[in-house]
């Protein structure tokens, strides 16, 4: 048996799992069901006690590329195999979303938003995708496709790692020591980093502040990263000049956080890479085919390396 929680489409989740899978039992939440008899868990952000008395549980495919959240829950066996998506339609998203704040801040647009604002027609001169010097923290699956697609469109992109990675017309920057070298060259910093225990609280005021003056901050990685009390000041001492972001420590942003108000942030509601259903089931069934055969899966996470 497969059962499935999602608290948005999940019937269409239900119907495409079980036209792929003919020979499994593909029940959705909240319908009743034998917790013994569930063999794999199809999910993203299952209510508490989900997992209760799964113990024939062999797999949990989660429906998105981040895993914290299942990866700190205390009704799920730590033995049990957690499998994320590697993309499902979300690295073009994901691309999309990044060239548009990468855009609105080399256009000008946020000045431009501003000028409008108070009937002012001032140009403001121009610079050169080359001469745009994007930093991109976390190359894996999504960041990395992300990264070179910004350097084939002709930016000057460099990419940060824990381990390195070596990415066609990208700049490596490795570890510890390569972190300041990337900052201090980033005009615009891109977070898509993964959440573990060495990135939660990351983007704070010590790292914000290796920016050079004037630069600005995309994340769509994960809210917990950013230090938005931090972010603020170095928004509003003029350090930094914008802020698109698309994640937050607490979400829904609540309605008085002065994120929602403040000049310099364009925010969105967790939506800059939607996990597409037809590619995600697909990924799901084959992995699932995968694990059945004996072979690795795609996306199997490492729960010591948090993704």
């Amino acid at each position: 048996m497969i059962y499935l929680y999602s608290a948005q489409d999940g019937e269409r989740y239900q119907h495409l799992l079980q036209q792929a899978l003919p020979q499994h039992q593909v029940c959705c939440w909240p319908q009743p069901v034998e917790a013994a008899q569930v063999s794999y868990g199809v999910v993203w952000n299952p209510p508490a006690g989900f997992f209760a008395g799964m113990t024939q549980l062999q797999a949990v495919f989660v429906l998105g590329a981040g895993v914290d959240r299942i990866l700190r829950r205390d009704d799920l066996d730590p033995a049990v195999p957690v499998i994320r998506l590697s993309d499902a339609g979300m690295a073009q998203q994901m691309l999309e979303y990044v060239l548009y704040g990468v855009l609105h801040v080399q256009r000008r647009m946020d000045q431009y938003q501003r000028q409008q604002q108070h009937r002012q027609w001032q140009a403001v001169a121009a610079t050169a995708a080359s001469e745009t010097r994007i930093g991109v923290l976390g190359l894996g699956e999504i960041g990395g496709k992300v990264a070179q697609a910004l350097a084939a469109m002709g930016y000057a992109v460099a990419g940060w790692s824990r381990q390195g990675r070596q990415l066609p017309g990208v700049a490596d920057f490795v570890g510890e020591q390569g972190l300041p070298a990337l900052l201090a060259r980033s005009d615009i910093l891109v977070n898509l980093l993964p959440a573990t225990a060495a990135t939660r609280g990351l983007l704070g005021s010590e790292l914000l502040r290796q920016l050079p003056r004037g630069a600005a901050l995309i994340n769509a990685g994960r809210g917990e990263q950013v230090d938005e009390a931090a972010l603020l000041g170095m928004l509003d001492s003029g350090h930094l000049r914008f802020a698109l972001l698309d994640v937050f420590v607490v979400e829904p942003l609540e309605s008085v956080h002065p994120l929602w108000s403040h000049p310099a942030v364009l925010l969105t509601p967790h939506i800059a890479a939607m996990t597409l259903a037809e590619p995600a089931v697909a990924q799901i069934v084959a992995n699932l085919q995968a694990l059945q055969q004996g072979l690795p899966p795609q996306g199997l996470v490492l729960r010591e390396r948090g993704y």
